[in-house]
């Protein structure tokens, strides 16, 4: 930086300098000629204290003229040199481990070749890019243009002059690293590194596959197997499922290589059998002089989620619309139904996790006992009322609708459909469809809606529209229930198929009913979430968890602790740190693998845990595609007017970089203005003044 003095301009006009001079000239002539005290002194030392009073006071009274010192300051900024270095796993296939060492060595030479005239940054670059150069070669991934980026995004407007790019050309994350290249306007010189020579090599270069299946349904696996120079061999694949230190081979199969150049699909349909998150393996058997066989093996993980929901028809005796209200049920994937004879269920009714009782309870059976258990577990339940209903008992166990009756006579009810119905929605097809649908029967009798009721179908007998519900739903005390207050509901199921041709109708109206009784409400009061249950290598697995009260509020009193444990028993402690009412943690990285986890609350009195599976999957980019790319390389030389070099000729890199018309100093300059009373080296001056003329007063006897 060089700073050159402009000129002093002032607040006030130039002759008041003959004001300062004048105050001063009295000042200090009046202190040093007009007191006796002074009198007896050497001449000579008179005059050098008025001297030093007659500045200081000059200065002082000229400060007080405002005095702006203009001035004119020139940077000059150096060419920057970057010099990224790829530090991705395909680099080590050219250099083993005691060249590695070596080249980085060679590396470090050439940012220190440009010596003090240049600005050199050193980055390291992989899955993403950070400054200075890392020791080993070990990321998973190869993001090109993320570097390019990164690198002009920080220095574009600092004299950016080149970037020395050190790197096999392999980019298998991002964007078009060619793409990116058009958009810079930097010269980029590529260090081409690696091997571009196909070398024998079968491997897996990619899998297709579901993150997430649902128990019991089929999904769909593709392989896609290449190999280069293995033709005329043979080789046979399997996939495995992994469990722990075990495996089973679930499909194989043979494949004969039949060119230099070779690539083929496999497609698997596997049974999502088992619940939780699974581990595959798709392996090739070796084929002579293959390069490297750990790209033979690729593992994934497919989260199998039971989400099915277990519904019992619980039923006074046998009648078709059971077989129907199960047909219904039985099209959703999601559901598994089970039906049973009220006199015949030996089971918990706990067990299930809805319950639809038809026509119970009845004149002959008692359920009492059922509701009890239901009522405990707080579990939800359909009542379909019929012909063989207790009409006195459904009164006294439900406390949605009070049907008065003799529980004998009966009306044929049509359904109309509510329009104003907010619980959930149906399609506009379904309110003109279902008041053409046959009568239900239904008990004679008043209706009454005792409690906080939503009626989806009200009641149409013979051409009067009445205020007699048919189809509603409620909670009470947590626990919802729905009613149908009908019977003959498998006459609507045929009907609509004599219509339509299908059971749509029906089974989105029964469907739906179904699916919002069985909703379930979390009402646990300790939490742990994840992002996510199948986490990659390179990524960081974090936490968050909520703890409620008896009153189910947020708090974030006490402490919450975690373990997380590694197929090996490997135990990790950690503990959560707070974020306004939540908790959270962020555990870092974890090697592949199996973890199961167990959180747990201290000081918020009960003692709450909360446990949890999750699975880390490896990151192998960069085994699939070994063979470098130094075409790549050329296109970002060619397109940044910059020029590529060889490993072996890193040498000659320096003089091509100097040498470009991009690397000179740039002059920056401004205009700086400033009051001269803010000079420090001002108040330093008349510090030293006065002392000077208080320390020759005082040797002097003069005080």
């Amino acid at each position: 930086m060089v700073l050159q003095l402009l000129n002093i301009t002032f607040q006030y006009p130039v002759w008041y300098f003959i004001l300062c001079l004048a105050f001063a000239g009295i000042g200090s002539a009046i202190l040093y000629y007009a007191f006796d005290q002074f009198q007896g002194q050497p001449m000579w030392l008179r005059k050098v204290l008025a001297a030093l009073r007659f500045i200081v006071l000059f200065l002082l009274a000229a400060l007080l003229l405002a005095p702006v010192l203009k001035s004119k300051k020139t940077d000059i900024k150096k060419p920057v040199i970057v010099i990224a270095q790829d530090v991705s796993e395909s680099v080590t296939a050219d250099l083993k481990d005691g060249d590695q060492a070596k080249y980085l060595e060679q590396v470090k030479q050439l940012a220190s070749s440009f010596g003090k005239d240049y600005d050199v940054k050193t980055y390291s670059f992989g899955e993403k890019s950070r400054e200075g150069l890392a020791e080993k070669f070990s990321d998973k991934s190869t993001d090109i243009s993320e570097v390019l980026t990164t690198v002009t995004d920080i220095y574009n407007n600092q004299n950016l002059g080149a970037i020395i790019l050190a790197t096999d050309g392999i980019n298998n994350q991002g964007s078009d690293p060619g793409y990116t290249a058009g958009l810079i306007n930097v010269p980029v010189y590529p260090i081409a590194l690696g091997d571009t020579i196909p070398k024998k090599d079968l491997y897996i270069k990619k899998v297709y596959h579901h993150d997430i299946a649902y128990l019991k349904d089929k999904f769909t696996i593709q392989a896609d197997i290449a190999a280069r120079n293995c033709q005329g061999k043979s080789t046979h694949w399997q996939l495995s499922r992994i469990d722990g230190k075990t495996s089973q081979i679930l499909q194989k199969g043979n494949l004969t290589i039949d060119n230099k150049d070779f690539f083929k699909s496999v497609d698997m349909v596997l049974d999502a059998d088992k619940p939780g998150v699974q581990h595959y393996r798709i392996s090739l058997s070796k084929v002579d002089g293959e390069m490297t066989t750990v790209n033979n093996v690729k593992d994934f993980y497919v989260d199998i989620i039971d989400s099915r929901l277990k519904i019992l028809i619980l039923a006074n005796g046998p009648h078709p619309d059971i077989s129907a209200i199960r047909q219904v049920i039985s099209t959703n994937q999601n559901y598994v139904v089970e039906t049973s004879l009220l006199a015949d269920f030996k089971k918990k009714v706990t067990d299930y996790d809805f319950v639809i009782l038809h026509q119970l309870p009845s004149r002959n059976s008692d359920v009492s006992n059922i509701l009890q258990q239901l009522d405990a577990a707080k579990k939800p339940r359909l009542f379909v009322v019929g012909t063989q209903t207790d009409i006195y008992k459904f009164n006294k166990i439900q406390s949605l609708l009070t049907i008065n009756g003799d529980g004998r006579n009966t009306n044929d009810a049509q359904a109309s459909l509510v329009q104003n119905f907010g619980l959930f929605t149906l399609d506009p097809s379904v309110s003109q469809a279902i008041e053409q649908f046959p009568p239900l029967t239904t008990m004679f009798g008043d209706y009454k809606l005792t409690g906080n009721a939503s009626v989806l179908l009200m009641q149409k007998i013979g051409k009067i529209d009445t205020n007699y519900p048919l189809l509603m739903f409620g909670e009470f005390n947590g626990i919802k229930t729905g009613i149908l207050a009908g019977e003959g509901i498998w006459k609507w199921r045929l009907f609509d198929y004599l219509q339509r041709q299908n059971h749509n109708i029906i089974d989105q109206l029964i469907d739906k009913s179904i699916q919002y009784l069985s909703v379930k409400e979390d009402k646990r009061k300790f939490r742990v979430t994840m992002p996510k249950n199948i986490f990659l290598e390179n990524e960081q697995i974090s936490f968050d968890a909520e703890v409620y009260n008896n009153s189910y509020e947020l708090i974030n009193d006490g402490d919450v602790s975690m373990t997380i444990k590694n197929e090996n028993g490997k135990e990790f402690p950690y503990t959560f740190s707070k974020t306004g009412k939540y908790f959270n943690l962020n555990a870092g990285y974890f090697p592949p693998g199996a973890y199961s986890f167990v959180a747990k609350t201290s000081g918020i009195g009960d003692k709450l845990i909360f446990e949890g599976k999750f699975e880390v999957q490896p990151v192998q980019l960069e085994l699939y595609e070994t063979t470098a790319n130094h075409g790549l390389l050329k296109l970002l030389a060619q397109s940044t007017s910059g020029q590529m070099v060889y490993k072996d000729e890193m040498d000659k890199l320096h003089n091509l970089v100097v040498s470009s018309d991009r690397l000179k100093p740039v002059l920056y300059q401004s205009n700086i203005t400033q009051p001269v009373i803010n000079l420090k080296w001002l108040f330093f001056l008349l510090l030293a003044l006065l002392s000077a003329e208080w320390f020759m007063r005082r040797y002097y006897g003069s005080y």
